[in-house]
């Protein structure tokens, strides 16, 4: 990297996070600097973990440090329900309404030609090879029901009429969230209420 500056190099990659200007950044970059010297130690050794301990989850391809994630490897779950999510934050959003107790697949992404994200970009392979084996396979029970909660946007309505046409001839029975969620929003910053509702109002395909 050309910069050599520290404080500059960092502040130029905080810029690069989402929501974060070049003021914000170098504000951060300061407050970090500012901060007992262990909290930088501290932060360096997370920012080292994520990049050398989380992967994604072999089932449902949750990002986590183990696998299967502790979503999975719950016996609490049912396993004939299987919520299927765009990206992680998604899932995290619908988790905290408790109003959702089956299984998750995430997606990671949704359908943009546009963007050059077709279905082979998407995790789309591992969840047709999750309905052929159950939620989970050893054994569980076979998957009856896949909820489609993808965002109510362009590429997400896309993804979700894909999806339909792709896993209603498999016999299983599809549902779209309730549009509780405005239209063109993302899961991730719908209130609780408003997610439960979407969810617990949820429609066949």
């Amino acid at each position: 990297m050309a910069q050599t500056d520290p404080i500059a190099r960092l502040s130029m990659l905080l810029s690069r996070l989402p929501g974060v200007g070049e003021k914000t950044a170098q504000r951060l970059a300061f407050h970090i600097l500012e901060s007992p010297p262990e909290y930088a130690r501290d932060l360096a050794a997370a920012l080292s973990a994520l990049e050398r301990e989380v992967r994604l989850c072999g089932r449902c391809c949750n990002l986590t440090s183990m696998d299967p994630c502790a979503l999975c490897a719950d016996p609490q779950r049912d396993d004939r329900i299987l919520c299927v999510v765009e990206t992680v934050p998604d899932l995290l959003a619908i988790e905290r309404t408790r109003e959702f107790r089956g299984r998750y697949h995430v997606l990671h992404g949704a359908l943009s030609p546009l963007d050059g994200v077709g279905p082979d970009q998407l995790k789309i392979k591992e969840l047709l090879a999750r309905l052929h084996t159950g939620a989970d396979g050893g054994g569980r029970p076979a998957i009856e029901e896949v909820i489609v909660a993808t965002d109510p946007t362009v590429e997400g309505e896309a993804t979700a009429l894909y999806l339909a046409r792709l896993l209603k001839p498999m016999g299983v029975k599809m549902t779209r969230i309730a549009t509780g969620v405005p239209t063109g929003g993302s899961l991730e910053y719908a209130d609780q209420m408003t997610l439960g509702r979407a969810l617990s109002g949820r429609r066949e395909m």
